[in-house]
This record gives C-alpha cells, sequence and structure tokens, in this order.
C-alpha cells in the first residue's frame, strides 16, 4: 500500500484502507473529523446536528469507561483526533490525576461557545410543500 495520502480516494469497504486514509489525512482534512453531536436542545435551536468542537464547548462523554461524566474542553489533539476535557481523568498510582484523550466520535455536546456568529446560524427549516 502507499504511503502518502491520496486525494483521489473516495472509499472502500476494508477496515484497513479506512484506517489508512484517517491516518495519513492532512490537518485540513482532519477537522471534519473533529464533529460532536449536539443535544437535542440545541438540535432544535439551530436545526444542525452536528458541529465541530472548539475550545470551551462543555461536552458529555457517551460511551466508553468515562460514560456520563461531562466537562468543558481545554484542548483539541488534532494529530490524533482527540478531545481533553477538564473533569474526564485517571488517578494514577502515585495519587496524581492525570486527564485523558477523548474520541470526538463519542461525545455530544450539550452547551457549544457562541462566540462566533458564523458558527451557529440560526437556520430555518425547510417546510416542504405537499404537491397534489
Amino acid at each position: 500500500m502507499k504511503a502518502k495520502f491520496s486525494t483521489a480516494w473516495k472509499s472502500s469497504v476494508k477496515p484497513r484502507k479506512q484506517r489508512k486514509y484517517n491516518y495519513n489525512a492532512p490537518l485540513h482534512l482532519r477537522g471534519s473529523q473533529l464533529h460532536v453531536h449536539l443535544s437535542k436542545e440545541l438540535r432544535q435551536k439551530h436545526g444542525v446536528r452536528a458541529l465541530r468542537v472548539r475550545v470551551g464547548d462543555t461536552v458529555k462523554v457517551l460511551r466508553g469507561t468515562h460514560k456520563g461524566k461531562e466537562g468543558k474542553v481545554e484542548r483539541i489533539e488534532m494529530r490524533r483526533c482527540r478531545v481533553i476535557i477538564d473533569k474526564v481523568e485517571v488517578k494514577k498510582l502515585q495519587g496524581r490525576r492525570r486527564q485523558v484523550p477523548v474520541a470526538c466520535r463519542p461525545t455530544c455536546s450539550s452547551r457549544a461557545s457562541a462566540n462566533d456568529k458564523r458558527r451557529l446560524p440560526s437556520r430555518k427549516k425547510r417546510r416542504r410543500t405537499k404537491r397534489h
């Protein structure tokens, strides 16, 4: 298999090729993998299902060992496609606490920071007209 990233690649059924595509993707395309689902209230309010995660967003973990924990996003690791959340941590043997990187996919945003007007547009839902 080639080691470089292919812009002509569309999709594949093989998990090996999907992992290779994600691993070799450049940073400007990895940003599209950093989306989190919105809570039901935010989904109805803004008319959008998912947004890209940002520092300062309040996020809840939906799967894994830290399921149910909620906290603010402190840091985003673009290379690993991981998010560091302030209250998701592990106690080490010496008693210190260490923050755990969490993948973006099993998280849900309960409160998004609305500093940017273009980030949270109030989209009107399309009304479909019935044709007779």
